[in-house]
């Protein structure tokens, strides 16, 4: 059995600017969301994020990631169910200019009330983002999006 020690990377001397930068850019996503509008929704995006979409392809770069989404608005695909809403799970900060952050995406009903987990019919998801301060502005630099499945 190892004995060593593993460190902990989060500080909480930065994790209340984090969360702030955090909450600015689920803010957004949520105002893109209920808008329907791609650059509302992108405006944090850096020019070459990464993002893992939650269908399996990984895309490189904002004019790329850009043109999904707006086709997904335009098709109006990008909203899970009557609504969703983003919920901020968790956050670090392992250097002042770096968030972490799990966000979760859950499908709303009509009446606002969040759709159960076990129902296939809607699209909820998870996400990892990694936000980084550059010249005092976050900017996402990489996404990972995951569908939440019920079991089977």
């Amino acid at each position: 059995m190892s004995t060593q020690r593993h460190t902990v990377l989060g500080d909480p001397e930065w994790l209340q600017e984090a969360r702030d930068a955090v909450d600015g850019f689920v803010a957004g996503l949520q105002a893109g969301i209920d808008s329907a509008d791609a650059p509302t929704y992108n405006a944090d995006f850096a020019d070459d994020v990464m993002w893992g979409s939650p269908y399996g392809a990984t895309v490189i770069g904002y004019d790329t990631l850009h043109s999904i989404h707006r086709g997904m608005f335009e098709r109006g695909v990008a909203v899970a169910g009557p609504s969703s809403r983003y919920q901020t799970v968790n956050v670090m900060s392992p250097t002042p200019d770096v968030a972490i952050a799990h966000v979760r995406r859950v499908a709303m009903d009509g009446d606002g009330q969040p759709i159960p987990m076990d129902d296939a019919s809607v699209f909820s998801e998870m996400a990892m983002y990694v936000l980084v301060r550059r010249d005092g502005r976050w900017w996402l630099a990489a996404g990972q999006n995951t569908p939440i499945r019920p079991k089977n």
